[in-house]
């Protein structure tokens, strides 16, 4: 039976974008007749196992692929031998590396590369030296296609000339548009679970909390709006390093009563934090390659407020779906805010406008039928 073999790079600690495609993908090539071997860092906990599951699906640990070591090489080698796949799909790996020469030698027949990878702050692609250009064309050689997220990242990528143009695929990230449905009884359930006050307009930004994904900008967006409306709430959904010193900076600013920190979510389309916002906002810091909770929150029919950065702008439609502000920019984004917070149809008429987007383009079922095209299954 023929098979692909997809690596993550990452630990599948919860329900999220990966996941819901790692599910998809699975799904849709066992409609075709084929395997999923799915390869994450670590053992998926009972909830997320239970959600990969597929007749077809194999889940296997491959640990320390993000780094060129010789104990995952050998476990990529044994995994491919074990499975003998048609196709090896590279995710969060790292561009340079072992892994497709490896799965030529052992008769693999295409291998792909997604790019996940978000550039920092002003990032500018420009075409890499000769002897750069030249290493990276031999190491990927065997590589049969890379796969974008967003134009943004096909830009930076095909300017560096790291690989011939025409093996460069754009594929959207994508929101599995099945699991979204209205449920009011979420929204009041999450509110009254986090102690949110009934009469406050909720903004909610889902995000891991590094200053990368913008937390100190928001918090001094959170101070400037609530010095004229004090009648938002701000919702910070995720976990990371900085949590702590954040929360304790918006105790400083005077806001903290304002300024709700869930921690992390195990799955935030079950537990209801797109049917509680009233806005979403995601004002990074770097160059966001994508912006898949900026997608979720659309296909919520959530109005958004955003940075002008990376590959944002390709969801964010300024004006029609959301609002779009230059980094940094927290007195712009308090006015935008605050112009949604006062305008409850303002807000769907936004929201309305970013959902039939994400039917449009970021459907996971089509991108996904793409993907598939791209396999040859």
């Amino acid at each position: 039976m023929q098979t692909v073999v997809s690596v993550f790079g990452v630990k599948p600690f919860r329900i999220g974008g990966t996941e819901t495609f790692a599910r998809e993908l699975s799904l849709q090539l066992h409609q075709q007749g084929w395997q999923s071997v799915l390869c994450f860092l670590k053992e998926p906990p009972e909830h997320v196992r239970r959600f990969l599951e597929l007749p077809n699906v194999s889940l296997e640990v491959l640990e320390n692929s993000t780094d060129l070591n010789w104990g995952a090489t050998r476990t990529l080698a044994q995994i491919i031998r074990r499975h003998k796949p048609q196709i090896l799909h590279l995710h969060f790996t790292g561009f340079l590396g072992i892994y497709p020469w490896l799965a030529r030698l052992l008769s693999v027949k295409k291998i792909f590369f997604t790019d996940h990878t978000s550039r920092p702050a002003g990032y500018l692609p420009k075409r890499a030296p000769f002897w750069k250009r030249t290493l990276a064309r031999i190491i990927n050689l065997p590589v049969s296609r890379v796969i974008c997220v967003s134009r943004y990242g096909q830009q930076c990528l095909t300017t560096l000339e790291l690989l011939p143009r025409e093996r460069h695929e754009l594929v959207y990230n994508a929101v599995d548009l099945s699991r979204v449905a209205e449920n009011p009884d979420k929204a009041a359930d999450f509110r009254q679970h986090y102690g949110i006050p009934d009469n406050r307009v909720v903004i909610v930004q889902v995000s891991w909390m590094i200053p990368e994904k913008g937390i100190p900008e928001l918090l001094e967006t959170a101070r400037i709006l609530l010095a004229i409306n004090p009648r938002v709430h701000f919702v910070l959904v995720g976990e990371g390093a900085f949590r702590e010193q954040f929360m304790n900076d918006a105790a400083a600013m005077g806001i903290a009563d304002h300024v709700t920190w869930t921690g992390l979510i195990q799955d935030p389309f079950d537990a209801g934090v797109y049917e509680s916002a009233d806005i979403v906002c995601q004002l990074s810091a770097w160059e966001e390659l994508f912006g898949w909770m900026i997608a979720e929150a659309m296909a919520h029919g959530k109005p958004i407020v955003a940075t002008k950065v990376g590959g944002i702008p390709e969801l964010v439609d300024d004006g029609v779906s959301g609002f779009l502000v230059e980094r940094g920019d927290s007195t712009n984004a308090a006015e935008r805010l605050n112009q949604l917070a006062l305008d409850p149809e303002l807000r769907r008429r936004l929201g309305a406008a970013g959902r039939n987007v994400v039917g449009e383009k970021f459907d996971l079922r089509k991108n996904v039928a793409q993907l598939l095209r791209l396999y040859g299954a």
